[in-house]
C-alpha cells in the first residue's frame, strides 16, 4: 500500500516539473494583449498626437 502512494506522489512530482508550459495559453494571452493595445491606441491616438504637438509647440515656441 505504501509503495503505491509513493509511486503516485513521484509521478505527480515529475508532472509538476514539466517545463513545456501551456503554449496555446501563452499565445492566446499574447494575442489578446496585442489586441487590447491596438484598440486602446486607436482610441487614444488623437489625444496622444495633440499632447505631442502641444509639447513640441511649447519647446519650439510655435
Amino acid at each position: 500500500m505504501k509503495k503505491r502512494w509513493k509511486d503516485a506522489l513521484a509521478a505527480r512530482m515529475v508532472d509538476m516539473h514539466d517545463d513545456r508550459g501551456d503554449v496555446p495559453g501563452w499565445v492566446l494571452i499574447t494575442l489578446m494583449t496585442a489586441g487590447l493595445v491596438a484598440v486602446i491606441w486607436a482610441i487614444a491616438e488623437p489625444t496622444f498626437a495633440g499632447l505631442f504637438d502641444d509639447a513640441i509647440d511649447g519647446v519650439t515656441g510655435g
